[in-house]
């Protein structure tokens, strides 16, 4: 690996590591991932029924969509089609792989 080329990988790596804290920086962005952490799959409608009922939010499935967003774009939420729902999965893996580089 050339220097260059370390130099580009490494900004490419704290760029996936500060949209992760990014990401994790809201609150409703974490009680989202505590929710889909306690159910496997959750669609966007459960998701929203779930943050209003349980933790007595006011917020549309629009505001959660662009949350789902911004973790979709840190790699810690994925979504699969399953009929006709988007359902959405908690994705540890970006969170294990920074903790991994800490930890060992």
């Amino acid at each position: 690996m050339t220097s260059n080329r370390r130099v580009a990988y490494t900004r490419y790596m704290n760029w996936d590591k500060d949209v992760i804290f990014k990401a994790l920086g809201d609150s409703t962005r974490r009680l989202i991932l505590d929710e889909l952490s306690e159910r496997n799959e959750l669609t966007l409608y459960e998701l929203t029924v779930r943050l209003i009922m349980k933790h007595d939010l006011s917020i549309s499935r629009q505001a959660i969509a662009k949350h789902l967003s911004a973790l979709e774009d840190a790699g810690l939420v994925k979504s699969k089609r399953k009929g006709k729902y988007r359902v959405l999965i908690f994705n540890k893996e970006p969170l294990k792989n920074l903790l991994k580089e800490w930890i060992e």
